[in-house]
């Protein structure tokens, strides 16, 4: 690290579970975040503030008049644009040395395997199950730790599925495919703004720990928001052994 750098990180480097080896790691290492809306703004806003090296960031949306009242990364002149590109410019002005790569597209298949076995953590901030399931395919495949983050009305939850580890579950464990037909989505239902704020910056420090390798991280266990008694539970989830996905992995 250069003097900038260790100035700019100082209080990151300040704390002994960091320091600057671990500032280190995260100036080196390359987050995928599938989906730059309400929960993607804050992912990326402070992953980019923390020094990682390299944040791709996946969304084939464009910003809508509707997304300002949460999607923090987008400004009013950002309206019509790509998410990706508002994004991109937008973390530029938070922290010029984050290279920004942004892709204009729904990520899916060989694209999606690609991007996520380029990665080294990968945050799901999208908001339909059919892509959380597809992403968390992927992620088993390339044993890559995923953080997944959900936010509806004034109800959030955020878990770690590390395929690294043998006692992690994986996303089709806790929400198997099929079991989802009710999905809803903040259009109708609304969502309280401020809750994809927490629910996105819980991921980002999961992500943060997990390219740092210090803490204990939330595989095996989902946390729970109740943003109206502002009150959190965590549940124990184990993996399960016949899952279709991660059940036959290798380390099973």
């Amino acid at each position: 690290m250069n003097d900038a750098q260790l100035l700019r990180y100082s209080r990151h480097i300040l704390l002994p579970q960091i320091d600057i080896e671990g500032q280190e790691r995260l100036l080196a290492a390359r987050a995928l975040i599938i989906g730059a809306g309400g929960l993607g703004s804050p992912a990326a806003l402070y992953l980019a503030a923390a020094g990682i090296g390299t944040v791709v960031l996946a969304d084939g949306d464009t910003v809508d008049l509707t997304n300002l009242q949460r999607q923090i990364l987008h400004r009013t002149d950002s309206v019509g644009k790509t998410k990706v590109l508002s994004g991109q410019n937008t973390l530029a002005t938070v922290n010029p040395e984050c290279g920004v790569i942004a892709l204009h597209e729904r990520l899916s298949g060989e694209r999606l395997a690609s991007e996520v076995a380029q990665a080294d953590v990968v945050l799901d901030c999208c908001d339909n199950f059919a892509t959380r399931h597809d992403v968390n395919r992927a992620c088993v495949e390339a044993h890559k730790p995923l953080v997944s983050g959900a936010a509806i009305r004034f109800d959030g939850q955020v878990s770690v599925f590390d395929a690294s580890r043998t006692d992690s579950p994986c996303y089709h464990c806790l929400f198997p495919e099929g079991d989802d037909a009710n999905e809803e989505r903040c259009a109708i239902t609304g969502i309280f703004a401020p809750i994809t704020g927490i629910v996105g910056a819980t991921q980002a420090a999961e992500a943060l720990k997990l390219l740092i390798g210090c803490g204990e991280s939330l595989a095996g266990r989902l946390l729970l928001l109740d943003g109206l008694a502002m009150e959190w539970r965590s549940i124990r989830v184990r993996r399960d052994p016949e899952c279709t996905v991660c059940g036959s992995r290798s380390d099973a």
